[in-house]
């Protein structure tokens, strides 16, 4: 087996305990968590026409993370890119069959079957965001409607295969994969390392996330009643000029 790629899989069982290495840069993991925040939201607010503005914000922000996640898997950091994870249907066959035995095959990065998901939710989202901003512009009919609720049931149960996944992933290999995308380190070899965690980049993905979402609480409409109580207030101050 190669040794210069670090996503190839590893079978660790047997050998010493891995020294925990840096693999997600922060890009990976403020994406990551921006993006389960704003579909949890979107999810939680699309049946309230009160939360109408915060749904359509959070979609869109979904949005433009995917656009970003799946740039950086071409040219991010090397465990963040597609081709050191995504592999054939062969690959995600044998890390299947692995599972049961004393020695699972061990990924640095995301195992193949892992990968399936990921790619799937990325689609997903795709699927969700154009759906919903075609119904927000008004451009298709009740069609329409029912594709992006089935997208979003859909990139919901794919959440939850996610999730087991992780969890499943974690016992196996005895690595808290959930902490791993706060720290982003996990056990591997000096030469799993990632370089360097782009710093700078998370900060200006931050900044534009906070930035939207300024741009679209300015954008909200006043509170029902405003207008009014703002016109009754006008009219008693000009009855009391009146009365003077």
């Amino acid at each position: 087996m190669s040794t210069t790629s670090a996503s190839r899989a590893e079978t660790l069982a047997g050998a010493s305990p891995a020294t925990l290495v840096p693999v997600w840069d922060l890009p990976v993991r403020v994406v990551h968590w921006l993006m389960a925040l704003s579909f949890a939201g979107a999810w939680l607010t699309a049946e309230s026409e009160a939360w109408r503005l915060l749904h359509v914000t959070l979609g869109y922000t979904l949005g433009g993370l995917v656009v970003f996640r799946i740039v950086w898997g071409l040219v991010g950091t090397r465990h963040a890119r597609f081709a050191s994870f995504v592999r054939g249907p062969m690959a995600v066959l044998n890390y299947l069959r692995s599972l049961p035995g004393p020695r699972p095959e061990h990924h640095v990065g995301h195992n193949p079957a892992g990968a399936l998901a990921i790619v799937a939710l990325l689609l997903l989202a795709l699927a969700v965001v154009a759906s919903g901003w075609a119904l927000y512009a008004d451009v298709g009919g009740d069609w329409l409607e029912e594709m992006h609720e089935a997208a979003a049931q859909l990139m919901l149960l794919m959440v939850g295969v996610h999730v087991a996944g992780v969890v499943v992933s974690s016992w196996l290999h005895r690595e808290n994969l959930v902490r791993a995308m706060f720290t982003g380190r996990k056990p591997g070899q000096p030469r799993d390392a990632i370089r360097t965690t782009r710093t700078g980049i998370a900060a200006l993905i931050v900044a534009a996330v906070l930035g939207f979402w300024w741009l679209q609480w300015q954008q909200a409409p006043s509170p029902a009643g405003a207008p009014e109580a703002s016109t009754a207030a006008g009219k008693v101050g000009h009855r009391g000029d009146d009365d003077d």
